[in-house]
Formats: structure tokens, sequence, C-alpha cells
């Protein structure tokens, strides 16, 4: 297998830190980006020339273009363009602030974009390349509690769906990678909004099904990731883990028969309209 180009956000712990280090160890090469280049030393240090570390906070724009300009100079192309950074907002719905919410779409959203526009260029230029965004299955069933987190990857779902249509005619490939719950560092960068008494019991609740919820090796994440790069058609949705997809199946489940259920009330809201280009 030829050797691949990454560019990978948020590589300096977590699961972007296990997929930087499969693929350096596998022979390929990693532009490693996050907010502090000092976070990334030991892996320079590790894999030397195989390695180009960047500072990039994907809430500023400016850097966003020049760090994967800079990576696509530096290496002459781009194969894979993996977007994991982000974080969690821990409050309900109710208790995020206009701040809260705007700060983690920012990061989680439109930081993603930012990177997204920036190396589309390139992409297309070369006539090839992977786009990998990191949502969750938190954004296909959502929780309570971190209900803003899970509508940044909603937003991150249906931001990746589109981009597969706009960019499969110029040959370039888009995956959404959606984990499910690991044993990794992420609540560490996590933020909590002002809690409300009126939660307290829900909340407590919440945080003893946390305890006990099975949680993933994330290094067993690392061949899947690897496997879905070298793929020659790769899905466009992959979950990690074994505890999401049975999840997803009974939520999809109950939506389709509540949309069945409800099906008769939302034929009739059609009306009797016909095409407008009819009625011109």
């Amino acid at each position: 297998m030829a050797e691949k180009i990454w560019f990978i956000t948020g590589a300096s712990r977590g699961l972007g830190r296990v997929w930087a280090e499969a693929a350096l160890q596998r022979g390929d090469r990693v532009a490693a980006t996050a907010r502090r280049v000092a976070d990334l030393a030991d892996l320079t240090e590790r894999y030397g020339d195989a390695v180009l570390s960047l500072a990039l906070d994907v809430t500023a724009a400016e850097q966003a273009t020049q760090a994967v300009g800079q990576a696509h100079a530096h290496f002459g192309r781009l194969d894979v363009v993996l977007n994991n950074a982000g974080y969690t907002l821990v409050g309900m719905v109710e208790e995020a602030s206009d701040a809260d919410v705007h700060a983690l779409f920012d990061t989680n959203v439109y930081g993603m974009h930012r990177v997204i526009r920036a190396a589309l260029p390139l992409l297309r230029s070369q006539g090839s390349g992977h786009l990998i965004g990191v949502s969750s299955t938190l954004g296909i069933v959502p929780r309570p509690l971190i209900g803003l987190y899970c509508a940044t990857k909603a937003a991150t779902e249906s931001l990746h769906e589109s981009l597969a249509a706009e960019v499969k005619p110029f040959g370039l490939k888009v995956t959404l990678i959606e984990p499910g719950a690991y044993a990794t560092e992420f609540g560490a960068s996590r933020k909590e909004a002002t809690a409300l008494d009126a939660y307290a019991d829900l909340r407590q609740q919440v945080f003893g099904r946390l305890v006990n919820e099975n949680r993933g090796a994330p290094r067993a994440t690392a061949q899947a990731v690897l496997q879905l790069v070298d793929a020659e058609t790769p899905p466009l949705r992959l979950i990690l883990g074994s505890e999401s997809l049975p999840e997803v199946r009974t939520t999809y489940a109950g939506r389709l028969a509540v949309w069945e259920e409800w099906a008769a009330v939302s034929n009739a809201a059609q009306g009797e309209q016909k095409n407008p280009a009819a009625l011109s």
C-alpha cells in the first residue's frame, strides 16, 4: 500500500493522537496539529521528518488556511484530511448561555468547516483526497445533559452528507467517523454550563449511567481507521465500537414507527397545490 499523507486536527491527545500514531507507525506521513505545538513534541522526537507539527486553533480562519496550505506545500499533497478537533459542553439545553453555545459551535462545526474550505481547492487540483469528519453516535442518538454537543455532531452529519454529493464529481471521498464511548482524555477538555437546581435529579441520573457505561479501548480503533482510508470505496458513515449499532437500530426503528403512525396527518399537510411551474 502506497504511503499516505495525513492532515489531522486535534492530534495532541485522544483518538486524534491514536490515529496519528497508527499512520506514522505504518510508514505514512502526518501533518499533526494542535493548539500548542509543544503538545506534539514527542511525535516529532519519535518519527522525525515523517511528522510536520503545526499550531492550529480551528476557530481562527486564517490559521486554518495557513496550516493546511503549509502542510500541502511541505509534503506535496494531502491524501487524508481528518477533522478531529472538538470538545464537549456539559449542561442541559436551558443551562447553556449564548457564549457557551457560540464557542462550542465555533470549534466543533465552524472550525471543521474552515479546514474543509481551506483543503478543498488543493484536493480538487490534485483530483484526489479523502475528507473525514469525526462525528459521534450522539449525533444520531442524542442524550440529555450534553444536548448542545449532540447538536454539533448532528450538524457534522448533515454537513458531510451534503459535502459528499458536492465533491464526488471531483474524485474526492468523504466519510463520517461515528465513535461510541471510549476511554480517552476527551473529558479533560470539557466545559460546563452553570447548573440549575431544577435539573439536579436528572443530572444525577445521567452521571450515574455514565459511570456504568462500557467504554471502548481507544487503540482498538486504529486498524478500523487505517482500513477506512485504504478502501477504494469507503463508506459515508463508519460507526466505531460494538455498543452503538444496536442503539442506532432501535432509535431508527422508533422514529420510523412514529412517522408511519402520523403518516395520514403528514400526507394531508401536502394540500392540493400542484407543481408551481404548472401554475405560471
